[in-house]
């Protein structure tokens, strides 16, 4: 923690410079350790009430954390991979099996296995939603015959850098239940002296569960706020074990849902954290050499919490918000069960 934060307002498409240096920290051995070399960038796409975040490391390996709502199909996420020269995904996370996190996951998928260099390979929970869009993403797993493994709380993504460390902290391993947000992909990143968290949809009671049995792996510099800003996540226990010193909330300004939910700004500015929130900001990026974190944003926008408060009442207070949590995916449940899928664990 303690890292320095730079904020960087530009319009259209973003494209970071470099940060600063790093400063080595000593192993237990008492020699230096090896430094990060380069920049690592998260960039948080801005795609509506939904969610898509993609990773750059360094040496340009890839990670892509959900594609956005069934709605959009894809698009947006494509787009910006486009603009961004990205034909490769390495790593393709699904935190679970919500359309407003998999539902571009069949076009990704398609337009980076037909026109790109393809899809390295697919991470799941393994606990299935049964709808057509989750169909269609693991028909596309299928079609074009991309690698599927269920990964569990204490797997780590294959990555080729020595210096990106990707640990999942939750589905429990051999203790999942049926319930798709609960067992969610949460997932950590250490960078050098620089930490990141995205929990996907997960509520209170996992996140109480995390705290108990993995408290000391939550602490973050940056964190992507639960569920959208609903405050069923982003519990004060929670907050509190994180700590970070920077939030981003993927939702839009008019969401029917009221996202952020006033006790998630609110808690934020409790502990003065530096919020960024799609809605406002628009496409937010992160870009770190493993000590300061640089941040893009596609818009110019308050970060103090209780100022996108005010942003919030402004925008909203015609808009009556539709029931927290509430899931419209394509209404023909077609996939009972996720045993059809050719599904691999990752080596422990």
């Amino acid at each position: 923690m303690g890292r320095t934060i730079t904020v960087v307002a530009v319009a259209g498409l973003l494209v970071l410079a470099g940060c600063g240096g790093f400063g080595g920290v000593d192993d237990a051995d008492g020699t230096a350790a090896a430094e990060p070399d380069g920049d690592l960038e998260i960039h948080h796409i801005d795609v509506g009430q939904a969610d898509s975040t993609l990773v750059v490391t360094p040496s340009n390996e890839t990670i892509l954390i959900d594609t956005g709502d069934y709605r959009d199909d894809g698009a947006t996420v494509i787009d910006y991979l486009e603009a961004h020269d990205i034909d490769r995904i390495d790593h393709l996370v699904s935190t679970h099996g919500h359309a407003d996190h998999v539902g571009g996951h069949p076009a990704v998928i398609e337009s980076l296995e037909t026109t790109g260099e393809g899809v390295g390979a697919v991470y799941d929970s393994g606990v299935p939603h049964t709808t057509a869009t989750y169909d269609a993403y693991l028909d596309a797993i299928e079609a074009y015959n991309v690698t599927l493994y269920e990964v569990a709380a204490g797997d780590h993504l294959p990555l080729e850098s020595d210096d990106l460390e990707a640990t999942v902290l939750n589905p429990p391993e051999n203790e999942t239940s049926g319930d798709v947000d609960a067992n969610g992909v949460v997932l950590a990143l250490e960078y050098g002296e620089f930490s990141y968290l995205t929990t996907g949809d997960v509520a209170e009671p996992t996140e109480r569960r995390l705290v108990e049995t993995r408290g000391d792996d939550l602490a973050a510099d940056a964190y992507q706020a639960g569920h959208h800003g609903s405050s069923t996540s982003s519990t004060a226990p929670f907050l509190d074990a994180v700590a970070p010193e920077v939030a981003v909330v993927s939702s839009p300004l008019d969401s029917r849902y009221g996202h952020p939910h006033d006790e998630v700004l609110a808690a934020f500015a409790d502990r003065g954290v530096e919020t960024y929130w799609t809605g406002v900001h628009g496409t937010v990026v992160l870009a770190t050499d493993g000590n300061e974190i640089d941040v893009a944003t596609e818009r110019q926008g308050p970060t103090d919490p209780e100022a996108l408060l005010e942003r919030k009442a402004d925008a909203q207070s015609s808009l009556a918000a539709a029931p927290d949590g509430l899931d419209r995916p394509h209404a023909d449940e077609v996939r009972p069960s996720f045993d059809d899928a050719p599904v691999r664990t990752l080596p422990r």
